[in-house]
């Protein structure tokens, strides 16, 4: 019987109170709430193209601004990455995706490697607000999460011009990624490297 691959982290600051649950092995259901619209959107992209249960509830200090909440909640969903991977026996390991979206396309790599690096490109002169969501916090989103799931993660946007399209074919092509890499690879009987740990 295979063990259920699922992580639950709980974060709460000053700034404030986050509780992520994800299982890796789900059917897309996502129940988000952030109090940053779109960016509950991009969560919701998430859980529904990685087929990932997500469950997201963050309360923040927005009336400063959004940036505590959509760090804090990165940093935990990260967390909660990686505490579902368990130890990485049997993972594909690596995985690429390509997702357009109307006119933009985004190209993800990753590599679930124990070792967080992130290399992020997208076009210049994007609007810099989505609704409330300030669009310099996408890179920060991937930053934030790298640290915590502790993966390598390239992200590329070659072209776009809708700052909406943009980042969302990011958060498609990461579901799909991620969704790729972690899944369970019936020829590989251990951990994918030749160190024997990741």
């Amino acid at each position: 019987m295979t063990l259920a691959r699922v992580g639950r982290v709980e974060r709460s600051t000053k700034e404030t109170s986050v509780l992520v649950e994800i299982n890796l092995d789900g059917t897309g259901k996502a129940d988000i709430s952030t109090g940053v619209g779109f960016y509950d959107h991009m969560l919701d992209q998430l859980g529904r193209h990685g087929l990932f249960d997500l469950s997201v509830k963050t309360e923040g200090d927005l009336h400063i601004d959004s940036h505590h909440t959509i760090e804090d909640t990165s940093l935990a969903l990260g967390a909660a990455f990686k505490q579902a991977l368990g130890d990485k026996s049997g993972i594909v390991r690596f995985a690429n995706a390509s997702v357009p979206l109307d006119e933009s396309l985004a190209q993800v790599t990753v590599d679930l490697s124990g070792r967080p690096y992130l290399v992020h490109s997208e076009p210049e002169g994007m609007a810099p607000m989505i609704g409330d969501y300030d669009t310099t916090m996408t890179r920060h989103i991937l930053e934030s999460f790298v640290a915590q799931a502790q993966v390598a993660l390239h992200v590329h946007v070659p072209y776009g011009r809708n700052a909406h399209h943009i980042v969302e074919c990011q958060f498609k092509a990461l579901a799909r990624a991620l969704r790729y890499a972690s899944e369970i690879d019936p020829r590989q009987s251990g951990i994918p490297s030749t160190k024997g740990a990741l």
